[in-house]
């Protein structure tokens, strides 16, 4: 399947990063143009007393923020004092500046500076195309949604929710997936059969089979989170306690392009797993009881001796000696572990999530497992990701089913592959808040010296150097 490029952002955040690196340097240079004048017009305007104003100004707010607080916190005589206070300070301040020729210059000084804090923040957030620029697309009613449900699949969420007669009641045309059938088959021929619409009320391994067929054949795609987890209902925003809910994206949704992850060739929606992490979605209790499992189960799995090493190569570089690897369709928004893999801020940046673990012994294992911010663990971003093992074969956890794939595997993203469907109203959308104005970066950017993409390290003895992103 060919990948489709470009259309609206995702739902986590802001579109893809396919817009014009020459607007980004462009802002950044601005940036740091703005922050030069902030610094010297007053210098010009009192030289180097403009140190000895600054310090006033600052201790004017730093008044203005106690007097502010006492107003709030207290009662009685300190509250009057506190909001006596709040406004005294800045108005001496003011009125000194305006005596002694400040004013202007202050007030210029600190425009310059909020302008290059925003164009720093716009220079390092995500590329945007004029197409993700325009938002999301609002979505038609469907003419013959089908969906898919597992009444088995989140201990029984289908039956619980009556979603069978309420999908019904919404025009949709419902399969109930069998023990041992075919998803994927059963969408292609959903799709032989009519359907402009495909659904699934189920786990993320269910989602992702039949997202890849809407993908293939450019059909929208609902996720109705009837499973147990539901990382994807997550992160698109989706209400999990209220399954029935997302049926709403029928007659008054929005559509946004969002990308599919492949390890040799196998769809996933979340992550694929290996080493340790691929060992722990086979422990019976792990379905039902994720967190618990993984704190009891994985420090074992990452010392043990018999454990094949893991080998991959991704953003440019080389790691060994994993004992676990985790690759995830877009980076989780933190540093992760098996227990909590955290939240996804985008769905569409083309960008794979990468997770490299290596530990020396069972007690950093064991720190690693309860603290993602432990030594051991490094965090990247890459397009793809190669993965290779001694043994020839690698076992896999992909969204959570356990596959065994021949080694190398090659990991990939498909940037905007699915047109994912959702209610215009969801209780998780959230917006991706703008980006810290760090100035290195900035300086990079408008430079045209840009680091390593997306690498970040967490811990000070993981594999290999890291550097900012």
């Amino acid at each position: 399947m060919a990948p489709h490029r470009g259309g609206v952002g995702g739902p986590g955040g802001a579109g893809a990063p396919a817009g014009s690196a020459g607007d980004r340097a462009g802002r950044a240079r601005l940036a740091l143009l703005a922050l030069l004048g902030s610094v010297l017009v007053p210098l010009a305007a009192a030289g180097v007393r403009s140190v000895l104003w600054a310090l006033v100004g600052v201790a004017g707010l730093a008044l203005t923020v106690v007097g502010v607080w006492w107003t709030l916190a207290h009662t009685g005589a300190l509250r009057a004092l506190g909001a006596a206070l709040s406004v005294t300070a800045p108005v001496a301040v003011l009125a000194l500046y305006a005596a002694t020729g400040m004013l202007a210059p202050a007030v210029l000084s600190v425009l310059l500076w909020l302008l290059a804090v925003t164009c720093a923040r716009t220079a390092l957030g995500p590329a945007r195309t004029a197409a993700q620029r325009s938002g999301p697309t609002v979505a038609e009613v469907p003419r013959a949604p089908w969906v898919l449900m597992n009444p088995r699949s989140g201990g029984g969420k289908v039956g619980r929710f009556q979603l069978v007669g309420k999908a019904r009641a919404a025009g949709c045309r419902v399969s109930l997936l069998e023990p041992g059938q075919d998803a994927s088959a059963l969408a292609r021929r959903a799709v032989a059969e009519g359907a402009d619409l495909l659904a699934v009320a189920g786990g993320d391994g269910t989602q992702a089979l039949v997202a890849e067929v809407a993908a293939h054949h450019d059909l929208p795609f609902v996720v109705i989170p009837a499973g147990t987890r539901n990382h994807l209902a997550l992160d698109l925003g989706l209400d999990r306690d209220d399954p029935a809910a997302a049926l709403d994206a029928l007659t008054d949704g929005v559509e946004h392009r969002i990308d599919l992850g492949y390890a040799a060739g196998r769809v996933f929606v979340n992550n694929a797993s290996f080493g340790a992490y691929a060992s722990l979605v086979t422990e019976p209790a792990y379905r039902d009881a994720k967190a618990r499992t993984a704190l009891r189960v994985l420090p074992g799995l990452l010392t043990e001796e018999s454990a094949p090493g893991l080998r991959a190569r991704a953003g440019g570089r080389r790691f060994d000696g994993l004992q676990a690897l985790l690759v995830s369709n877009n980076p989780y928004g933190r540093a992760v572990d098996a227990a909590h893999p955290g939240r996804r801020e985008r769905l569409d940046s083309g960008l794979l999530g990468v997770v490299c673990v290596r530990v020396a012994d069972a007690a950093q294992a064991a720190r690693l497992v309860r603290s993602p911010g432990s030594q051991g663990l490094v965090r990247l971003s890459a397009g793809e990701v190669v993965v290779e093992s001694g043994t020839g074969v690698l076992p896999v956890g992909i969204d959570g089913e356990y596959a065994v794939l021949t080694s190398p595997v090659v990991c990939r993203s498909a940037p905007g592959a699915l047109r994912v469907r959702v209610p215009r109203r969801r209780p998780g959308a959230r917006r991706t808040a703008p980006a810290a104005a760090d100035w290195p970066r900035v300086a990079r950017l408008a430079l045209n010296r840009p680091a390593v993409p997306g690498t970040q390290r967490t811990g000070s003895r993981g594999p290999g150097p890291a550097r900012d992103p």
